[in-house]
């Protein structure tokens, strides 16, 4: 319904979404609103659509959908309105001066005769025009955001598009609406098809095309590619923008003149990149290329003081471990890459406490905070997530590090653990911010997914042939007693598993999506926390390959919700499109935010990242509060930015990466044959500590061993690789 009233009072406000709570004058009556108001003031006339809802604890208020607004006509009005501040400069004291002198007609004279305000005592001539500039800019905002309500767009991104482009927005928007689709604002391309469509923007417009091109491969970069053949862009481009091949062709050509696009040539085929992600695989390509030949053999051979560090940790090194050790102290430059029960770890603490005996300074880290903590706890050493590392610098426009090429780290050798999560440029980044002349240890399993970011950076590099890679193969005798370790290496080999007589492996038939779905629950809430004492959201992870169906992680997600944290008059909620989230939720982030800020004790820090898991620990609905505890780092999120949250108690595979659990449920039955294939499945399996069950078919169990088609994804690293470092002549053979 839609309801009439005046701005009474403003509660909150977030500046940077628009969400609001203000008390509206409602027929002489004070009523709640919540919703995306923009920067409405006191004494402003609104007219809202929405609805009426009943909060448990603050009673009726409206939630509105559409905001309206009106300046305030009346003296009484528009003094309140000025008082608020909402010109700068204009308080109580003068907003009551000002509307003495001009009265209801006070705002129509600061708009089209503001040198009038020097007729108010106390006001000079430049301070009037001082406040008429000011008042422009308000008046400038407020048309920017009736635009977007009138165009049904959420003020979020009027917000964005006004501190981008400040008050020549709207003329810009007016010629171009697809500057809304860049970065920094990210409307949604099709979103922005409306606008151009109500303007009159023909469909061979150069700005659409251009808009189109790189819609396709953005969303391409969101499923891991960082380029796309030309010719598939091409069909692609055309088809979606129903226009011809050569007006897309052209299109690409312009943006490639102005390098906002990049063509890039592997065995004559064209490749076409975005800007980003050209700049990342060129510098990691020249900056490996650089680092291999700095980092020269020293030709040593350290095997006797390997031998001397078998005899103090009293371990004995497998002839692989003792060349993977040896090549990190003589060469410093590789990649040591294996599987579960091969010895990785061992073989880090090696290298790790012999650097430190040589008097250097190793840095440890990985791209996720799980992942960070698990390399912590197997090491005894400190590793840090890249980003925390690298040093997020919060409240820019452009995410960036405080460590860079203009302030590099301060070690002698970087040891990168579960490298096969870490995407193009997050490596970029890394690169350029550790010395030239630093040792570098990529530490990763080649046979898991690739990174959740565009890239497929570890595979590349091992591929390339370009840098020493030092595989660990061979499973030692304590890992053997596993049946997750043994059945995972079968998994890779393409064997099928064991699945019975196991103490850590399990396999539960269910043939039907409903038992099977009643069984995982029901796994989750009771049999394994009854089993093993294990925590319900600390300890267990479901996982799953897809995010659709009745096994998908949406269904999962809100049936597990509904067992292990159902919802009570105790726990406040706040509802999204997709999700409803309430205090005690398990939930995860689904996009990098270099902004959000967080607390650790008295460690404070910025950015939140895809991936990272956390628990909703406080939820204030009527302001729009939630307070969400990623492993011990507390952050505060508004409504607006739960666009980028989801329920955690099921995750997919592929934002599992870097994480382990004590305990893994896998269901696995029906669903879309690519989405189920074997690297898939030996991630799944890996990511178990301790237990592992999996619910479903045999036959589908079956199905995902024999799919051996690996995650392909298109990038450019690997051939820039061997041109750097072969002068291309190994082309051949890639």
């Amino acid at each position: 319904m839609t309801i009439k009233g005046t701005v009474d009072s403003v509660t909150y406000r977030n500046d940077d979404n628009g969400f609001g709570v203000i008390v509206l004058d409602y027929g002489g009556d004070p009523l709640n609103v919540v919703g995306e108001l923009g920067n409405v003031e006191e004494g402003e006339d609104l007219e809202l659509t929405g609805s009426f809802t009943n909060h448990p604890k603050f009673g009726e208020q409206f939630k509105a959908e559409i905001c309206i607004r009106s300046l305030p006509v009346e003296a009484s009005a528009i003094q309140r309105y000025l008082a608020g501040g909402v010109v700068k400069g204009i308080g109580p004291v003068l907003a009551k001066k000002i509307v003495a002198k001009f009265g209801d007609k006070t705002l129509e004279i600061m708009e089209s005769e503001p040198e009038r305000l020097a007729e108010v005592e106390g006001i000079t001539p430049i301070k009037a025009k001082s406040y008429a500039e000011e008042f422009e800019k308000v008046i400038g905002f407020r048309t920017l955001l009736m635009y977007f309500t009138d165009a049904k767009i959420p003020a979020v991104y009027g917000i964005r598009a006004w501190k981008k482009y400040g008050e020549s927005a709207l003329m810009l928007i007016d010629r171009n609406p697809y500057i809304l689709c860049s970065y920094g604002i990210e409307l949604p391309f099709l979103k922005a098809e409306e606008i151009a469509r109500d303007k009159g923007i023909p469909e061979d417009s150069a700005f659409r095309l251009s808009a189109g091109v790189k819609y396709i491969l953005e969303e391409n970069a969101d499923a891991g590619h960082t380029c796309l053949p030309q010719d598939k862009l091409t069909d692609l481009a055309a088809r979606l923008l129903r226009v011809e091949l050569s007006d897309v062709t052209s299109a690409i050509g312009k943006e490639a003149e102005e390098e906002n696009l990049y063509i890039y040539y592997k065995k004559d085929r064209p490749f076409v990149m975005l800007r980003d992600y050209y700049i990342a695989e060129d510098y990691i390509a020249r900056r490996l290329a650089m680092m291999n030949s700095l980092s020269y053999d020293t030709r040593i051979n350290y095997d006797e003081v390997i031998d001397i560090a078998e005899r103090e940790n009293g371990i004995f090194y497998a002839d692989k471990q003792r060349e993977a050790i040896n090549t990190a102290l003589s060469k410093g430059f590789m990649v040591l890459t294996g599987g579960p029960g091969t010895g990785k770890t061992t073989t880090l603490n090696a290298i790790i406490s012999l650097y430190e005996q040589q008097g250097m300074k190793p840095l440890i880290c990985a791209p996720t905070g799980r992942a960070a903590k698990r390399a912590s706890d197997l090491t005894g050493y400190e590793a840090k997530t890249i980003h925390r590392l690298l040093g997020v610098k919060a409240g820019g426009e452009i995410a960036g590090f405080e460590h860079n090429e203009n302030n590099l780290l301060d070690c002698d050798a970087v040891i990168v653990d579960e490298m096969s999560m870490v995407d193009s440029l997050l490596f970029e980044a890394l690169l350029r911010a550790i010395p030239i002349d630093c040792k570098l240890i990529m530490v990763g399993d080649s046979d898991q997914l690739p990174s959740v970011g565009a890239g497929n950076v570890l595979h590349d590099i091992i591929e390339s042939k370009t840098v020493p890679v030092i595989s660990l193969t061979e499973i030692f005798r304590q890992a053997l007693e596993s049946a997750i370790v043994t059945n995972a290496h079968k998994i890779v080999r393409g064997e099928m598993p064991e699945l019975d007589n196991s103490k850590d492996f399990f396999f539960l038939q269910r043939l039907d999506f409903e038992p099977a779905a009643e069984l995982t629950v029901d796994l989750c809430e009771t049999r394994l926390p009854k089993a093993y004492g294990l925590d319900t959201i600390t300890d267990i992870q479901v996982l799953s390959p897809t995010r659709k169906g009745p096994l998908g992680t949406v269904e999962l997600n809100k049936r597990l919700q509904s067992a292990l944290n159902p919802p009570s008059r105790q726990k406040s909620e706040i509802k999204t499109f997709l999700y409803t989230f309430r205090t005690g939720d398990k939930v995860m982030q689904t996009k990098n935010d270099y902004e959000i800020e967080w607390k650790k004790g008295d460690e404070k820090g910025a950015g939140i990242f895809n991936g990272d898991i956390g628990v909703i620990t406080r939820l204030n609905r009527l302001l729009g509060e939630i307070v969400i505890d990623f492993d011990g780092r507390v952050a505060s999120y508004n409504v607006g930015m739960l666009e980028n949250v989801e329920l955690a108690y099921a995750a997919t595979v592929h934002k599992s990466q870097g994480s382990e659990f004590d305990a893994v449920i896998l269901p696995i039955l029906g669903g879309y044959d690519k989405l189920y294939f074997r690297n898939l499945l030996y991630t799944a399996v890996t990511r178990a500590k301790k237990y592992l069950v999996i619910v479903g078919s045999k036959k589908r169990l079956e199905f995902m061993i024999g799919n051996n088609r690996r995650m392909n994804r298109y990038t450019c690293l690997r051939q820039m690789l061997i041109e750097e470092s072969f002068g291309g002549e190994n082309e051949q053979n890639s």
